[in-house]
């Protein structure tokens, strides 16, 4: 049997006898020490420290935990990335859907036919209410505005109006000499109901939605449907046709045609019927136009309180077919992602007047000269905890 040797043994047997390898003294290396005794029968093997066999053991466990944790990430990673796509891909499909429901998509066949009998229910049953209809003065009003922190200026810059709702127009406006002391104080008792009236279509629309929106309504919600396609003279309960119809007006539109209609206010029409927007009627009470023809069977509409008279207006364009060109405009917009823009809105009340397109440049020449475009985005400060969350 041949004798072991270890080269461990052998550095040790090197140092105690005081060699010193490849020292100028003694040219021996290792490998001729190794040859010497493999001549002599030893056999040489590696002596391994325990030390770096624990340390092997630890790195070779370490190794393989590693390397088990990114097999593993590999193997789960396309897992996860597919369910994330397909939560993309749910979460995407149910905001497309909510969208897909509130856009119009247009066609020739919509906004088409109209059914009068109920148009106007609701305004004549706002304008038979109980309400105190006092006429305050011109000077009663500028203190009440003036006494709540109530001016235009403010509103300009916070965008926020007084909930102040007046029934009647103050008779001395007429009498104001300082024009821009009358148009304000016009605009002041205007506003608050143009956007209390687009609030109220606002919560409407927002309803509308939220029914689209589910698989299954209640009856409440159909009984609320059937009303709003009356209210809107919707033929054969056509939602497309509701979603044109209802929807709001721009607030310096609707100043801009009060402020003309009107003469800012001073008008025989708006002073003796709240008249604010001169709409006709051929039945029913209304005011004769002084200069009208005798044969002439139209009168101009008049109401209790002024709210009544906003409401009808808004209700006018949104249903009328002469101003079906305004309506998908409007809803254009809104599929477009885009504000209700006056201006553009504007172009399609050519027919609101003899006048047509006179009538038109007029209409943007007031909203222009006098800002009225400042108030297309104002909030109406809550009366109730239900318009609170329209601010």
């Amino acid at each position: 049997m041949k004798n072991k040797i270890s080269i461990l043994e052998i550095k040790k047997f090197i140092k105690k006898n005081k060699f010193r390898i490849n020292s100028k003294e003694i040219e021996i290396s290792i490998l001729e020490i190794k040859n010497f005794l493999k001549k002599k029968g030893f056999v040489i093997s590696k002596k391994k420290d325990s030390k770096k066999q624990k340390s092997s053991f630890g790195s070779l466990a370490q190794t393989l935990l590693t390397s088990i944790i990114i097999i593993s990430i590999f193997a789960i990673t396309p897992l996860v990335i597919d369910l994330s796509k397909q939560s993309m891909i749910f979460s995407n499909n149910v905001e497309n859907e909510l969208k897909e429901n509130q856009k119009i998509f247009i066609d020739p066949k919509l906004d088409e036919e109209l059914n009068q009998s109920f148009l106007f229910d609701d305004v004549l049953q706002l304008d038979e209410e109980p309400t105190d209809t006092v006429r305050l003065s011109a000077l009663t009003i500028e203190e009440l505005f003036r006494s709540t922190n109530y001016n235009l200026d403010d509103v300009r810059k916070t965008k926020l109006v007084k909930p102040i709702s007046l029934t009647l127009l103050p008779e001395e406006i007429k009498q104001i000499e300082n024009t821009k002391k009358r148009k304000d104080l016009f605009i002041q008792i205007i506003l608050p109901l143009v956007i209390q009236e687009n609030n109220h279509i606002k919560l409407d629309r927002n309803k509308l939605f939220n029914i689209l929106n589910k698989n299954q309504n209640t009856i409440a919600e159909n009984n609320w449907l059937n009303l709003k396609f009356k209210q809107y003279g919707v033929v054969n309960k056509d939602l497309s046709t509701l979603k044109v119809r209802m929807d709001e007006v721009p607030v310096s539109m609707a100043i801009a045609q009060a402020a003309k209609e009107t003469g800012w206010g001073t008008s025989r029409f708006a002073q003796e019927g709240n008249a604010l927007f001169g709409q006709w009627t051929w039945s029913g009470e209304g005011i004769k136009p002084a200069g009208a023809d005798a044969n002439t069977t139209h009168k101009v509409m008049k109401f209790k309180v002024l709210q009544a008279s906003v409401k009808a207006y808004q209700r006018n364009l949104n249903t009328h077919s002469t101003y079906k060109g305004f309506r998908r405009a409007r809803a254009k917009l809104r599929d477009d992602g885009k504000k209700l823009d006056s201006t553009v809105l504007i172009k399609h009340l050519d027919k609101y007047a003899e006048t047509g397109r006179v009538y038109v440049k007029i209409l943007q020449q007031i909203i222009r000269q006098n800002n009225l475009e400042d108030f297309d985005d104002a909030k109406l400060l809550p009366s109730s905890i239900k318009l609170e969350s329209l601010i």
